[in-house]
């Protein structure tokens, strides 16, 4: 029987990723991530793509050794072509396509929202059948996006809500930062808002109609509350920290189901999945499975290691645009946005 093997390249912010999928099934996913953005508190883009040019060969050759296969194996080559940093994307693309070139197999480029839905289809093993069934709706929530999306097959996805200014995984940042948690400050806001009250204080939710999302409201009462309360107490942070985190937290994931409850009644789609970064957030998880026992939905949240960008997505993504002989030629460009 003839294997469809695909290797993965993701490079389109900070970590470099190489995965392996045969037929579907995950064989190996390598991530190296980059620690030297920490002290700057955000990415920075120049430093990003030096990172990738040491990292993606070693990780490469890292995915196909513990895949247990050699490169001469390989169907095709799927890489992150955007959006994303476009220092970041040519490193990955770049590399891309000498790799195909030397080898002579097809090239297939993946758009970095889509294969973060398209995680949902990684299997772990022949035998693992936990995938959303067509139609489904995806909450893609992340450092840079918020996006409500009608799935309607691997390579028909409909953006119908998106934000109209800041992503929510932007807004817990932000705030974090202005907290002094450091950074990326999604993780430590969940950390702390397990041991805070979410009614301690109420931020400012916005009013927009449909199912778009708009966070910079609710950053600026974050900021207005912060200054207003510092200048009665100086320590009110330090004092606060575990509610503010709580308060926020729950503020967010308010407005982003809020949203997703309008659309999975108005579709009546009642298959819903989360994806993207945000969805490793405690309090994002537990709303979903809150609203599985509420509302009936058959939900679909990603392992971890699937939520940050990864290359066994891509590869994943890869493997469907591959059955289809969906290849694209040596000459394709990155870009750095586009929506879905």
């Amino acid at each position: 029987m003839n294997h469809i093997t695909i290797l993965g390249i993701e490079s389109s912010c900070d970590d470099t990723s190489a995965a392996v999928i045969r037929d579907g099934v995950m064989l190996s996913n390598v991530i190296a991530s980059q620690a030297v953005h920490e002290a700057f508190g955000g990415v920075v883009p120049e430093l990003a793509s030096r990172a990738h040019q040491q990292n993606i060969i070693p990780v490469v050759s890292e995915a196909l050794k513990r895949a247990g296969i050699d490169k001469s194996e390989l169907s095709a080559l799927a890489f992150t072509r955007g959006p994303g940093l476009m220092g970041s994307l040519l490193v990955g693309t770049s590399f891309a396509k000498g790799f195909v070139t030397a080898l002579d197999i097809p090239l297939i480029d993946v758009n970095h929202l889509q294969a973060h839905v398209m995680a949902h289809f990684i299997k772990e093993s022949e035998d693992d059948h936990n995938q959303p069934s067509f139609p489904f709706i995806c909450l893609l929530v992340s450092g840079g996006n918020s996006q409500i999306i009608r799935v309607n097959s691997y390579k028909d996805m409909e953006v119908i809500g998106q934000t109209i200014d800041d992503a929510a995984g932007e807004a817990f940042d932000k705030c974090a930062k202005v907290m002094d948690l450091g950074y990326p400050g999604g993780p430590v806001v969940d950390r702390l808002a397990k041991e805070g009250n979410p009614k301690a204080f109420t931020l400012n939710k916005p009013h927009i109609p449909g199912y778009n999302y708009s966070f910079s409201g609710l950053k600026t009462s974050f900021l207005y509350l912060l200054r207003d309360r510092i200048k009665e107490d100086p320590d009110f942070i330090e004092k606060n920290k575990q509610d503010l985190c709580a308060s926020l937290q729950f503020t967010i994931v308010d407005i982003l189901m809020d949203k997703l409850r309008k659309a999975v009644k108005d579709t009546g789609i009642t298959e819903v999945a989360v994806a993207g970064g945000v969805s490793a957030n405690s309090g994002v998880r537990n709303a979903f499975e809150d609203h599985a026992r509420r509302y009936g939905w058959k939900i679909h949240l990603p392992k971890f290691s699937f939520t940050t960008d990864n290359a066994a997505m891509v590869a994943i993504t890869g493997y469907y645009k591959y059955l289809d002989k969906d290849f694209c030629s040596i000459d394709e460009a990155p870009f750095s946005r586009v929506v879905l």
